[in-house]
């Protein structure tokens, strides 16, 4: 967002904080100079949340040209809506804001949409007859995130699918490992490997931002609409993040638990 204001951009800040929304649309505007920069409230782990600010958005915002998808929870949980909440606020939550606002990215074209995802999605499972509903295991939690992520793959590449030839462009990212609060609900018994290893080997913020404002901003990029990206450019995913098939039936069954 600090980059996209210095850039010139109008950026609006959807947060589920409204105090940390604020303070940080304060600093980016003081930063930049930029005072087209606001926070917009948005609670993904709600679908009711979602469609409230999709419709405050579109009634206040006569423009949309790029929509970053950048939310990600790791905690385990069940949301409002009876989802787990990895997979509610790191997929189907951006898909349904997605799906709302659409039509203002295709009346704005060329526009684009970037998702982060993640190279977790290696480990990603999904099965359509139990998509939302948490995996079972020790390691569920673990899992629920990777199925979100392979989620992510997926989403950008029926997206691009469905999107061909109206100038709306769509791309997943892996950032890297990057030292945000992202595993903060780590078990207690991984903390003390997880947090060094954070501050030693993994990315900052700023670091990790770059390839997202690649996909968001850099000239050139729209043959490549639906592929996965990472700090190297543009690499073949996965097999399951390549499986159309499973796209489609991801696509589908997101439409029906989030009521398109």
């Amino acid at each position: 967002a600090l980059e996209l204001a210095r850039c010139g951009a109008r950026v609006i800040l959807a947060t589920r904080s409204a105090r940390r929304g604020e303070a940080a649309a304060s600093r980016i505007r003081r930063e930049t100079g930029n005072n087209q920069v606001q926070f917009m409230h948005l609670d993904l782990a709600s679908l009711r949340s979602v469609r409230a600010f999709a419709s405050t958005f579109l009634r206040q915002q006569p423009q949309l040209h790029l929509l970053i998808n950048n939310a990600g929870v790791s905690a385990g949980g069940t949301t409002e809506d009876g989802f787990s909440l990895p997979f509610q606020v790191n997929h189907l939550g951006h898909f349904l804001l997605t799906q709302l606002l659409m039509e203002r990215l295709r009346s704005c074209t060329p526009s684009r949409v970037v998702i982060v995802a993640s190279s977790a999605h290696c480990a990603g499972c999904l099965r359509p007859e139990s998509l939302g509903q948490p995996p079972s295991g020790l390691f569920s939690t673990f899992q629920d995130y990777c199925d979100s992520k392979l989620a992510n793959v997926l989403h950008a590449r029926e997206l691009a699918t469905r999107e061909q030839g109206t100038q709306v462009t769509c791309y997943a990212v892996h950032p890297g490992f990057v030292n945000t609060s992202l595993f903060r609900h780590a078990p207690l018994w991984l903390k003390p490997l997880l947090l060094p290893l954070a501050w030693l080997l993994f990315l900052d913020a700023s670091e990790g931002a770059q390839v997202v404002l690649d996909c968001a901003t850099q000239d050139g990029l729209e043959p490549l609409s639906g592929r996965y990206f990472t700090d190297c450019g543009p690499q073949l995913p996965w097999p399951a993040g390549r499986d159309d098939r499973l796209a489609r039936a991801l696509w589908e069954g997101s439409e029906r638990l989030v009521g398109l």
